[in-house]
């Protein structure tokens, strides 16, 4: 079993009997003056200590905050990898190019016709990935920008298709019609 503080003071030779017992009836009569509320309780101490306390668990609050925003971040990024990867298309070996324009330099992709019919017309779309450009469809580069929409090199507007039940499609409107 412990010793009390008091008991080990006076075994260590530090306090004398007397002196222990006026420190208990003080301590006591201190407590019996707050008790009656005549004597105002001193309560810094306390106040000090919640006041830590309430900043502890803000400080807290905000380191959780910020290791959630990072894991968020990182699902985002694997998302993104996971989307390019499943939907991109297979890279091509041609003559035939398709130039865009990434962070103010003219950058240039190995297309065919039809790739290159897609990408003006909205249809497909460039993304970064990895230090390279990849071609993937509208859909996919549409959930990419919702993530991360500095991954999006190109993504054209899509223009509608000529109607089918035009019956003036056949006629052209010449560019220097003076009304």
């Amino acid at each position: 079993m412990s010793i009390s503080l008091r008991d080990q003071l006076l075994k260590a030779g530090l306090v004398n009997q007397k002196q222990a017992k006026q420190v208990g009836k003080d301590k006591q009569k201190q407590q019996r003056l707050e008790h009656k509320g005549q004597v105002a309780v001193d309560d810094t101490q306390k106040r000090l200590a919640q006041e830590a306390m309430a900043e502890k668990v803000k400080r807290d609050q905000e380191l959780n905050r910020q290791q959630q925003e990072k894991v968020e971040q990182k699902a985002r990024t694997a998302q993104v990898k996971q989307l390019i990867e499943a939907s991109r298309l297979p890279k091509l070996t041609t003559e035939d190019y398709y130039n865009f324009v990434d962070d103010k330099k003219v950058k240039r992709l190995s297309v065919n016709r039809l790739m290159r019919d897609k990408l003006s017309s909205g249809s497909l779309a460039i993304v970064r990935h990895g230090g390279a450009y990849e071609v993937i469809p509208r859909e996919a580069a549409l959930k990419i920008q919702e993530r991360d929409p500095r991954r999006i090199v190109l993504l054209n507007t899509p223009t509608e298709a000529a109607d089918a039940d035009d019956p003036y499609a056949a006629y052209q409107v010449p560019d220097d019609l003076m009304w």
